[in-house]
């Protein structure tokens, strides 16, 4: 069932970068996300078994709500290549990742009528995708369930609450880390931000 939703929402993006030709430059820097978001999802921090920084929230405020899924699509899938997750959880992480992207691209955007500081609309954003992020992960697994494990919804809810705290905690530190990066483009490459700043 993801992978229909999964390959339905990467379908539409590729749909909409084949009609409107997108700028060069964001493709370049879609790419270099690419690269640079694959190395760091890499990164495993040894809390709770391993959890790791995402940039999905960051992605979305460079690449934006198009190009946006095609990156973590692609990074999802490379990641799976070298056995970073399992093929069979591709489509699902991709329409995690691809809520992540959305709402920070969304909530970037919206906060410029509530603050012109980078810094906070930037982590604002990430901990929102973040979020979202997360209710999506604990949504897609309380319906597909967990195979060979026998517990109540209350168990599983209850054990993926724990995750989701633990990502929280990870998100706060995420949020500053692309507040601080935003602000520094805003600085150096203020045109790569597409008039945002």
């Amino acid at each position: 069932m993801w992978w229909a939703l999964g390959a339905a929402l990467v379908g539409a993006a590729l749909f909409i970068v084949r009609s409107k030709k997108p700028d060069p430059k964001k493709i370049a820097i879609a790419a270099f996300l690419t690269a640079a978001a694959f190395a760091v999802f890499q990164v495993q921090i040894p809390i709770f078994g391993g959890v790791h920084l995402n940039l999905t929230p960051l992605i979305g405020i460079l690449a934006g709500p198009v190009l946006g899924p095609l990156v973590v699509f692609s990074i999802n899938v490379l990641s799976a290549a070298i056995g970073h997750g399992g093929w069979s959880l591709i489509w699902a992480n991709v329409v995690i990742n691809i809520s992540e992207v959305l709402v920070g691209y969304f909530t970037f955007r919206g906060l410029k009528k509530v603050t012109s500081v980078l810094f906070y609309r930037a982590g604002i954003a990430t901990f929102a995708g973040l979020f979202v992020g997360n209710i999506v992960m604990i949504a897609i697994i309380l319906f597909s369930g967990i195979q060979g494990v026998n517990q109540s919804t209350g168990q599983l809810l209850a054990g993926l609450s724990l995750l989701a705290a633990v990502n929280m905690g990870v998100a706060v530190i995420e949020a500053f880390i692309t507040g601080f990066i935003v602000s520094s483009i805003a600085r150096m490459r203020p045109d790569l931000l597409d008039g945002d700043h």
